[in-house]
């Protein structure tokens, strides 16, 4: 199964969060989108830049099981992989700000 094309970022973000429509998913995302910096982070502080590689590992676990589990969908990074990190940053921080609402409804 493919997935839409999209013109800009707009429109695949109105996409992206329909993909993630339960707060589970959303939680789970985010849960693993701040370990997987903090992991990123850590290598830093500790000086061990190859421990770098742990953030997507931790990061796609949490995401990957929320979409196979949770929302039994395909995740948006199989076919649009920078938009979807853009995207888990972006509604990461519609969260914190308490901004995020409700998924757009499916038309």
């Amino acid at each position: 199964m493919s997935q839409p094309t999209f013109a800009n970022y707009r429109q695949f973000f109105r996409f992206y969060l329909e993909e993630h429509s339960k707060p589970q998913t959303r939680m789970l995302h985010a849960v693993g989108t701040v370990l997987g910096l903090a992991a990123a982070v850590l290598a830093v502080i500790l000086k061990h830049p190859f421990y770098i590689l742990a953030w997507p590992v931790i990061s796609y676990s949490f995401a990957w099981t929320s979409h196979f589990l949770v929302e039994h969908n395909r995740p948006a990074t199989f076919g649009h992989p920078l938009w979807s990190l853009m995207g888990d940053f972006h509604m990461l921080a519609l969260m914190v700000t308490g901004r995020l609402r409700s998924a757009p409804t499916k038309e």
